[in-house]
């Protein structure tokens, strides 16, 4: 209880500073709508006015803010994950503000920034507690590469699933809580702290961003929230050897699932595996159950709030397991198993296994 009274000042400024940014966005839409705002036609579109969709400004002016309010030791975490962080946010958000960047072309961003984090600090993922892998891990080359991959992967992930107010917001300040409370309890006193202040900077856009949905993370948001969500992981992995891998991945689990269960219905269905549509499992909830229960000024809301909250046991699981590889591997499936469950619930309209439901080709 301690740690959350005790919050270090720079996490308050960063709520403050993201919140006031995300404010005067909003108020100066009539200036930079041209080029920011989110119409309403769209596969994967649920609002319904025009809507900036350039929030990831708002976060990353925050954490710069906090970087600046910082104790030195904090600093030594925020500055490199800002610096490599560039390439991911200046890619999203000239998507955001031109709707033309390719898919490839943010990927690599988002490698890029997986690199620049190794170049920065010498950190990458060294072990992942399976043999074979952690031999060809022992190798810089593979590590560095793997590690480039493994945060695009998690920033990808999280721009995939954001589709309504406050879900990728909301998994990105579990994600990173969960983070900062396991490295607390290891005791990663300064990069737990880092992540509150990366934490306290979602979560003042997050409460501009929900309920209403008068601004919107954007990719630029999206993708520099997945990046530093990824790269605290590997930091509290690689700093922390009483922290198992599978404990990151599982905090990361929903939106890794959501990703990789996503390229392979779409290979089912010999489409781009990189063009978006309205079979995530978001979409399906809400159209199959939230818009019949709620009205419909919350249905976005809600749908955002509670698909957020679904990450929320991989991460407490994830602290109470997090020293022990077998239990958090074992966690790791079985919540990926759980999602493809519950997606086969919502398509075929009764419960069935889900290792059925992924080998006889999913229908919906």
């Amino acid at each position: 209880m301690d740690f959350f009274v005790q919050l270090p000042y720079a996490s308050y400024v960063a709520f403050v500073v993201a919140m006031v940014v995300s404010l005067l966005l909003i108020l100066t839409k009539h200036w930079h709508g041209k080029f920011s705002l989110d119409f309403t036609q769209g596969i994967q579109k649920f609002h319904v006015h025009p809507t900036p969709r350039v929030g990831g400004v708002a976060i990353v002016t925050a954490v710069v803010a906090a970087y600046f309010t910082s104790r030195p030791e904090r600093q030594a975490f925020l500055g490199p994950l800002l610096l490599a962080g560039i390439p991911a946010f200046i890619f999203g958000f000239a998507e955001d503000i031109t709707k033309q960047v390719s898919v490839a072309a943010r990927l690599l961003a988002t490698m890029l920034s997986g690199f620049l984090g190794w170049w920065f600090t010498q950190v990458s993922i060294t072990h992942v507690d399976i043999y074979m892998f952690d031999v060809l891990l022992a190798h810089l080359f593979v590590s560095v590469l793997f590690t480039a991959f493994a945060v695009a992967g998690v920033a990808n992930a999280i721009n995939v699933i954001d589709g309504f107010h406050g879900l990728a917001s909301g998994m990105v300040i579990l994600g990173l809580s969960g983070v900062a409370w396991i490295s607390m309890h290891v005791g990663d006193i300064n990069l737990a702290y880092a992540c509150v202040a990366m934490a306290a900077a979602m979560l003042g856009f997050f409460l501009i961003n929900w309920p209403l949905g008068k601004i919107f993370l954007g990719d630029g948001g999206s993708y520099f929230g997945g990046f530093a969500l990824a790269w605290v992981c590997i930091l509290m992995v690689e700093r922390n050897t009483q922290v198992t891998p599978f404990a990151a991945l599982l905090i990361c689990i929903f939106p890794v699932t959501e990703v990789l269960f996503s390229i392979y219905r779409r290979r089912l269905k010999k489409a781009n595996p990189g063009q978006p549509d309205n079979q995530h499992l978001h979409s399906l909830i809400m159209r199959r159950y939230v818009r019949r229960k709620v009205p419909a000024a919350w249905q976005n809301p809600v749908t955002g709030l509670v698909l957020a909250l679904m990450t929320l046991p991989a991460v407490m699981t994830a602290f109470y397991l997090h020293s022990s590889a077998t239990w958090c591997a074992l966690a790791c499936i079985s919540f990926m198993l759980g999602y493809v469950g519950i997606y086969a619930r919502i398509v075929r309209h009764q419960w069935c296994s889900p290792i059925s439901f992924l080998l006889f080709k999913p229908s919906y």
